[in-house]
């Protein structure tokens, strides 16, 4: 069963249809909407400040959602990918974003809707993405503005799929 606890009173609150793995880990000031997924091993700690998660977000397997003390919280938006041990800290994500495997989103952050953040990418404290972009490398730079393909092949496919994945467990 998923480890949901509250942190000095403050329990998560959890929108309608979502899944949690039974091992994943969600704690404090956290609201998250209607639609999400939580999968295997995923920790989204509100210990330390709020973590604000949209609809239909899917934060994968191993990734870690948290911000810093006092300073930083964490902003979601609608139809966002969080890839298998992602880390993302303090930040603000805008709507329609796929996070890929491995990438590091630092404090400071602020990503534009409709972006990709490469697999291993590292975004640096305070590094803004553009709205429409791929961001790539250590640390990561703009490589290239985004197609209407990839918002739909990537971005899109991949938050209906983990929708759709998150079904079978539910069955």
């Amino acid at each position: 069963m998923a480890l949901i606890l509250p942190v000095k009173n403050i329990s998560p609150k959890l929108g309608n249809n979502c899944f949690l793995a039974p091992n994943c880990t969600i704690v404090g000031d956290v609201i998250a909407g209607d639609d999400c997924s939580f999968w295997f091993n995923a920790v989204i700690r509100g210990d330390v400040n709020s973590i604000r998660i949209g609809n239909k977000v899917n934060i994968q397997d191993g990734a870690v959602i948290h911000c810093t003390y006092e300073k930083t919280t964490v902003e979601l938006g609608n139809n966002v990918s969080i890839g298998h041990n992602a880390i993302v800290h303090g930040c603000k994500i805008s709507d329609n974003v796929l996070v890929g495997m491995g990438a590091i989103v630092m404090d400071n952050c602020v990503i534009g809707s409709n972006s990709i953040i490469a697999a291993g990418a590292v975004l640096t404290e305070g590094t803004v993405v553009p709205e429409g972009c791929i961001f790539a490398g250590v640390p990561a730079k703009k490589i290239k503005d985004i197609s209407k393909d990839l918002i739909n092949g990537e971005i899109n496919r991949i938050a209906n799929n983990y929708l759709m994945y998150s079904s079978w467990f539910k069955e």
